[in-house]
């Protein structure tokens, strides 16, 4: 089976919850993507308070041919409070077998697909129950309706206590220059150790990475700088050339509604940092020489 290509597109701000895209606006975004190679697409039941999907879909139907040149990558198990989910007394979590089924369903309809080629469990979940999740992934897997499966925001004692009953293909996690954490925390290892591709979420600090939300953000910028240089590319291609060199080959979901920040990000991949390189970023990082 083909996995998922790098990078990635968000689609979380594409709808009400950013640019409110227009079906025409949804479709020209598509097409833009997949022009410059960019066929996987990242969404979550909840976006738009439960509208991006179907919106999405709604460019989808447009053109037929459009469902086999793209991935589309969803996730649920978190249950908001929306006018679109008036059942829903309070912000909480689900993972039960019927409702992981329940949303692929609904996700699959919004999509207007037969297929989800990856759904993802949203957060862990306190009350998760392995023997559930696997069940309802068999059962949905088994129906030809979701061809892989994963994870998000998962630390490594939620997916040691998962994998022991089912295939976790993918941990989508935060990671980033200024969000190094996975690197040291256990998560990028258990990636390496089970074989799960990593996707990073908000790969260049989800638009927030200032001289105030980073205390070491001139260092980093005067690095980025050099090496943007050195390899005749960008500073946003270099921070995302930063995640790419890790063994566990870490896909970046670039959560933009402007078609050049992904583009920097696929030439990104033509970047192959040199170890010293890598590292000089790492200590303008930290702030401080390794010990």
């Amino acid at each position: 089976m083909q996995m998922i290509a790098s990078p990635i597109a968000g689609c979380m701000r594409w709808g009400k919850w950013g640019a409110q895209f227009s079906t025409k606006d949804y479709r020209v975004m598509i097409d833009a993507c997949l022009q410059h190679g960019i066929n996987a697409f990242d969404h979550a039941d909840i976006y738009g308070d439960y509208t991006t999907e179907e919106e999405f879909g709604n460019a989808l139907k447009e053109d037929s041919s459009l469902r086999s040149n793209i991935k589309i990558i969803t996730k649920c198990g978190i249950q908001m409070m929306s006018e679109n989910r008036v059942h829903h007394q309070i912000k909480s979590y689900n993972t039960s077998k019927e409702h992981i089924i329940h949303s692929a369903e609904i996700s699959l309809k919004h999509f207007g697909t037969s297929y989800l080629d990856v759904l993802l469990i949203h957060r862990p979940d306190p009350l998760l129950d392995p023997h559930e999740v696997a069940d309802a992934v068999f059962h949905l897997k088994k129906q030809g309706k979701i061809l892989q499966f994963g994870v998000s925001k998962f630390l490594p004692h939620h997916v040691d206590a998962l994998k022991r009953y089912i295939e976790i293909e993918y941990n989508q996690t935060e990671i980033s220059i200024i969000h190094t954490s996975p690197f040291t925390n256990g998560i990028l290892d258990n990636c390496l150790q089970h074989q799960i591709i990593p996707m990073a979420w908000a790969p260049l600090g989800g638009g927030l990475f200032n001289d105030e939300s980073n205390a070491n953000f001139r260092s980093i910028i005067s690095t980025a700088s050099a090496l943007a240089e050195k390899y005749s590319t960008g500073i946003n291609q270099i921070l995302i050339a930063f995640l790419l060199i890790h063994p566990s080959k870490i896909i970046p979901v670039i959560g933009t509604t402007k078609i050049e920040r992904l583009v920097q990000a696929k030439e990104a991949n033509a970047i192959h940092l040199s170890r010293e390189d890598w590292f000089k970023l790492w200590i303008a990082i930290i702030g401080e020489n390794i010990p």
